[in-house]
């Protein structure tokens, strides 16, 4: 992705990059207390959340866009976004367009979804993307004039 040297490493130092990512990595972890393996699973078993995971993910978007791509009603996606984001899954950001309008749209914040076996114990890690890390990305990307 960087080529040769990463910029991160040749101006702060290796010690420092690593020690960044550690970071990030603790920090990118979602573990959200209102909900448990269970409902986790049951609702990436739900074949709207997962396409409204799927359409979000690809660029914000409204619900009536959300709608559209999902092939489902407004309510269902009203549902389901309000799910997901109680879940930590997606988040939603207000827009305000020149006219003064605003709206809403969606955006899916999972990275990953990892289930692991530990004896008899069925737990679920859901990697999240680290919006801190995602601005400091675009960030070092303006100021290297936007590689």
């Amino acid at each position: 992705m960087w080529g040769a040297q990463n910029p991160l490493e040749s101006s702060l130092g290796q010690k420092n990059v690593d020690y960044i990512h550690q970071t990030v990595r603790k920090t990118a972890v979602h573990t959200d207390r209102r909900c448990d393996t269970g409902s986790v699973l049951d609702l990436l078993a739900d074949p709207y959340a997962r396409k409204i995971l799927t359409a979000a993910n690809e660029e914000p978007m409204t619900a009536k866009a959300l709608s559209e791509a999902c092939d489902a009603s407004l309510p269902t996606v009203y549902r389901r976004v309000a799910t997901l984001d109680d879940h930590g899954l997606l988040e939603e950001e207000t827009v305000v367009d020149p006219d003064g309008s605003h709206r809403s749209i969606y955006r899916t914040t999972v990275e990953s979804v990892r289930a692991t076996f530990d004896g008899d114990e069925l737990t679920v890690a859901v990697d999240t993307r680290d919006e801190l890390a995602d601005n400091f990305a675009d960030l070092w990307s303006d100021l290297r004039g936007g590689d």
